[in-house]
């Protein structure tokens, strides 16, 4: 499966459904509207996180192996990011390291028990948007979603600061398939039709290099 990564905002999900209907493959979406655990996280971290991610968990291992029968599947988050982003909450004091290393090893325990099959576990290629600070937190104010707000938590400032820094560190030293990386900031594709083609066709020429198309 193709897999893409990148922090709040950055837009995997426009590129998700874009490349599926490009590639007529599959797209799998993330669950966040239909979360009930998502709001109750941002109201209280301590006491949600372990949960939350635990329902990540299952449903990023359900698209995995949902998304095996086509190369070309596209999931809109990389269950490799997930250790990223609790481990991030442990050292913000939102969850606890103990919540954080159960989680680590719960994780490498589940990807073992996957099914072999002539696909790896691993995606054929994962594909990480980087955006700037800036351009994170315009987006995040202007998809709406209330408990996703600054005014309503300024404490979340830092949290996203943070957070689009290790996406940075985390994409530099991620070694577990082919990857590719696309600046959210020069190509605007969800706004601009003209540099999603051009991502478009970044992508094409990658998956043409991987022998995947």
């Amino acid at each position: 499966m193709i897999v893409l990564a990148g922090t709040i905002g950055a837009g995997k999900t426009s590129l998700t459904r874009m490349l599926a209907d490009h590639l007529g493959s599959q797209a799998f979406y993330e669950s966040v509207d239909d979360n009930e655990i998502l709001p109750l996280f941002y109201q209280d971290p301590k006491k949600y996180g372990f949960l939350l991610q635990i329902y990540f968990l299952n449903k990023r291992l359900a698209e995995i192996k949902n998304s095996f029968d086509n190369d070309l599947n596209v999931l809109d988050r990389s269950i490799f990011e997930d250790a990223l982003l609790f481990r991030l909450n442990a050292d913000l004091g939102r969850a606890t390291q103990t919540e954080a290393d159960i989680y680590s090893s719960l994780l490498g325990n589940m990807m073992e028990e996957l099914p072999q099959q002539a696909h790896t576990k691993a995606p054929s290629l994962l594909i990480s948007i980087q955006v700037s600070f800036e351009t994170m937190l315009k987006r995040i104010k202007k998809r709406g979603r209330s408990f996703e707000q600054i005014e309503n938590d300024p404490s979340l400032y830092e949290y996203y600061r943070e957070l689009n820094q290790r996406y940075v560190d985390w994409y530099a030293s991620y070694d577990e398939s082919p990857k590719m990386l696309i600046d959210g900031d020069k190509y605007d594709f969800v706004e601009d039709s003209h540099a999603a083609d051009q991502v478009l066709q970044l992508v094409d020429d990658k998956l043409t290099e991987l022998n995947l198309k």
